[in-house]
């Protein structure tokens, strides 16, 4: 958990305390800290003077929007019917295998999260995964573990 008032004060100061303020501020939110706490939310309703039901609706719509505590590495593979065609549930299989959990998931460690999404945009390169904003595309399942060691390591 982390510390909201400051960081929403500072936010809203930066972007404004209009409607049109809460996707930006939401945004900073997760990408400073990957996910939005229920307390981060309320704080940045009552500082937009918006209802709380509104800002969690819109965090749980978008899917890059968490409200839920993640690794620090968020592996989100592409479940569009293209990529499911060209391979994704070999790849989904062999990172489970891999991080040893299942997707919706995130390892003790807290090093990684595995979800599924809809479209990252990669479909012409299927199966594509994004890890945080990086994507990777033509996957196999032997590149795909080469990747994912690639951030155990870091």
């Amino acid at each position: 958990m982390y510390h909201t008032g400051n960081l929403v004060k500072e936010l809203a100061e930066k972007h404004g305390r209009k409607r049109e303020s809460l996707m930006p501020i939401l945004q900073d939110i997760v990408k400073k800290h990957n996910y939005l706490t229920d307390d981060a939310m309320v704080a940045v309703a009552t500082e937009l003077d918006i209802s709380a039901a509104e800002v969690y609706g819109t965090a749980s719509f978008y899917t890059f929007l968490d409200t839920e505590e993640r690794g620090k590495n968020i592996i989100r593979v592409c479940k569009t019917i293209t990529c499911s065609m060209k391979g994704k549930n070999d790849i989904v299989s062999t990172i489970e295998d891999i991080l040893k959990i299942k997707v919706g998931e995130t390892t003790p460690d807290k090093m990684f999260t595995l979800l599924e999404t809809n479209c990252i945009g990669w479909c012409h390169k299927a199966p594509a995964i994004l890890i945080n904003d990086m994507p990777y595309t033509d996957l196999t399942p032997e590149t795909v573990i080469d990747v994912i060691k690639g951030y155990m390591r870091k």
